[in-house]
């Protein structure tokens, strides 16, 4: 079985499928495992040396040329000082969004802030008054349970429904929960851990419901870059009415690797969501970081060519990670994300709540996210990150058939 898989990896590789190739089509480039060891970020320091790490969401792809490039000169001339971003960060964010998804933003109506997570923080505070519920829809990214209690609120959980395999906004119970006035609703748009791009459809009904019941909307859109092929990404500002109960969140940190440069931005399409952002601390701006500013603002101007490949590269890793799964380990279930590098896999199949992932870690050295931290809806499930080679998702895959193996 395992013979086999490898035959037809290699045929992809020599049909030029999953290999590098020229031109705009060509795939990122992932350092050898040995480069990979020597980075100090968390994901390569979390575990042991012998543990393969496909967990928090960073990719193992090199940096785009022109961000590279511009951080190397800013050292050059030793511009590490203050961020002064509003101006251009908002320039280069607006020519951006109507390039990739005919989305108008005003750049005055872009105000940067340190990261994803604060931004959303800071909003949540200025929505909501202590104490007051905030609607969240498990399973999702494991911040979203600490950001709620951060600005002084609390949970209100309304999980993700199932239907016909796919994951989707619940929309009655969205409506039952915003009927008791909760302050506000944080959206995934797109959706951490399953991948989903919520459509205009859901998007729509979900801003009547706001509306209906004066409920705002932080829309977390740091994935947005990253819909895949056969999936398209809608604004959420971009929705009728979504401007004046919505406000988004935006970084380039997801798409391009910068997360460790802090930079990201809150944007607004209205003046009324505006002067809730206008109450901002007037230290936020000073708590972005220099070096993300100058690698968002290239990476909007200049990254949308290292974007394209990136799509591409990342569209054959679902499309090899389907092969590995079905061949290796096929008591895992999956819906291969429609964004993201991010693979959400039912292993309930493995063993109840958190066995399959401790199995992968204990006997077959590869580290996933363990579902639970995504909410009580994701037990018995792991997150692992494909935005790695071919040859580490071999590597991983054929370990965790070998430790499920053993363990029989």
């Amino acid at each position: 079985m395992l013979e086999g898989l490898k035959t037809r990896l290699e045929t992809r590789r020599a049909e030029g499928t999953i290999c590098h190739m020229s031109g705009s089509n060509a795939e990122l480039s992932v350092p050898p495992i040995e480069r990979l060891r020597e980075r100090q970020s968390e994901k390569w320091r979390a575990h042991p040396p012998d543990v393969l790490p496909l967990t928090v969401a960073e990719m193992d792809f090199e940096l785009a040329e022109p961000i590279r490039d511009a951080l190397h000169a800013a050292v050059d001339r030793s511009d590490a000082g203050y961020a002064m971003p509003a101006g251009a960060l908002g320039a280069a964010f607006a020519g951006f969004a109507d390039r990739r998804w005919r989305w108008t933003v005003d750049p005055a109506r872009l105000s940067a802030v340190t990261d994803v997570g604060v931004g959303v923080v800071e909003v949540l505070r200025l929505m909501a008054r202590p104490g007051q519920a905030v609607v969240i829809s498990p399973p999702v990214y494991p911040p979203f349970f600490d950001w709620v209690p951060e600005a002084g609120c609390r949970i209100h959980e309304v999980p993700l429904a199932r239907r016909e395999g796919a994951w989707r906004l619940d929309l009655a119970g969205l409506e039952a929960a915003f009927a008791q006035r909760p302050a506000a609703y944080v959206l995934c748009n797109p959706h951490n851990p399953v991948g989903r791009v919520h459509d205009l459809d859901e998007l729509t009904a979900l801003v009547r419901l706001a509306q209906r019941h004066d409920v705002r909307i932080v829309s977390d859109e740091i994935h947005a870059p990253l819909v895949l092929p056969g999936a398209t990404f809608t604004p959420f500002l971009t929705v009728p009415g979504a401007a004046d109960v919505g406000i988004a969140v935006v970084s380039a940190s997801k798409a391009w690797n910068l997360a460790g440069l802090k930079c990201a931005a809150v944007v607004t399409g209205s003046s009324i969501s505006q002067a809730v952002v206008d109450r901002l601390p007037p230290e936020a701006k000073w708590r972005v970081g220099h070096f993300g500013a100058i690698a968002s603002v290239v990476a909007w101007n200049d990254g949308e060519g290292y974007l394209d490949r990136l799509l591409s590269t990342l569209d054959r890793r679902r499309t090899t990670l389907a092969d590995l799964l079905r061949e290796r380990l096929p008591d895992i279930a999956w819906q291969p994300p429609e964004a993201t590098y991010l693979a959400w896999l039912d292993c309930r199949k493995i063993g109840p709540d958190g066995k399959a992932r401790e199995l992968f870690l204990s006997r077959g050295r590869v580290a996933l996210e363990p579902g639970r931290r995504f909410g009580a809806a994701g037990a018995g499930y792991c997150r692992l990150n494909f935005a790695t080679s071919t040859e580490i998702l071999d590597r991983a895959t054929a370990a965790m058939a070998a430790a499920v193996l053993g363990s029989t």
